[in-house]
């Protein structure tokens, strides 16, 4: 059944508590033998948050359904199974091949990348046998012209419950698939933690302007197992990113 207007139902989202949103949340269930969240103070070698972070749970979502016409918000990502840990060491180059050196490359065919002389071995601290809850909503682009979230978020629905995906969703890293289902009644794990900084969300530049990506930051904490993501980030003057030598921190008032 397709939801009703959002105008008629502002009333009870706002009985319900639901922070403001028309809509329930929606609920999507992943499970993978291994992932990788990586820190981002950790560069050289690779070390996973405990928990998923919310820009690979919208990397999920927008693998299995997606249009330039909406984006996802994640709400909250429970954890279904108890944090464990794993290692590997894998082989990996060194360094990342610039727009420059590929279009020289495509130009002459006599220059060669010598991927054997970039070569090098990596650790990687992963997280083994996870399985998470995924909340979220999904909110309409500017150019969307005021649409409906409402057959975004069935067509989002019906594709979980076949299975269906645009691409094989991941956790983390390319290599590391997963499987994704609709919403069980799995405990989540009785767990709090602090996490640290994690990243919120990615902010890309719109098509002829100027700049890079811009990154945003929010205190984590997993309290009873659950993630709860706020709907602002941290300020850019309350965030230390890191350098040289340092560290990703949240700076104290």
């Amino acid at each position: 059944m397709v939801e009703s207007d959002p105008g008629r139902r502002l009333g009870l989202a706002e009985r319900r508590g639901n922070d403001g949103w028309v809509y329930p949340d929606l609920v999507v269930e992943v499970a993978g033998p291994l992932a990788c969240f990586t820190r981002p103070e950790l560069k050289v070698e690779r070390v996973s948050y405990p928990v998923m972070t919310p820009s690979a749970a919208s990397g999920v979502l927008e693998a299995i359904y997606w249009k330039p016409e909406f984006h996802y918000v994640i709400r909250a990502i429970e954890v279904l199974r108890p944090i464990e840990w794993t290692s590997i060491r894998r082989n990996e180059v060194k360094s990342a091949i610039s727009a420059a050196e590929v279009a020289a490359l495509r130009k002459d065919p006599r220059r060669r990348y010598d991927v054997e002389g970039d070569r090098d071995q990596r650790n990687t601290m992963l997280l083994r046998d996870v399985a998470y809850r995924i909340r979220a909503q999904v909110k309409p682009a500017a150019h969307s012209q005021g649409e409906s979230p409402a057959k975004y978020r069935e067509q989002l629905r019906r594709r979980v419950n076949k299975g269906a995906c645009f691409s094989q969703p991941f956790l983390g890293c390319r290599e590391f698939s997963c499987a994704f289902g609709p919403a069980t009644e799995a405990p989540t794990i009785d767990r709090d933690e602090e996490l640290g900084v994690m990243l919120h969300s990615i902010i890309y530049p719109k098509r002829g302007q100027g700049g890079g990506e811009k990154y945003r930051w929010f205190r984590a904490q997993l309290i009873n197992g659950v993630l709860n993501v706020p709907a602002k980030p941290l300020d850019d003057s309350h965030v230390a990113l890191p350098g040289v030598g340092a560290r990703t921190s949240a700076r104290g008032k």
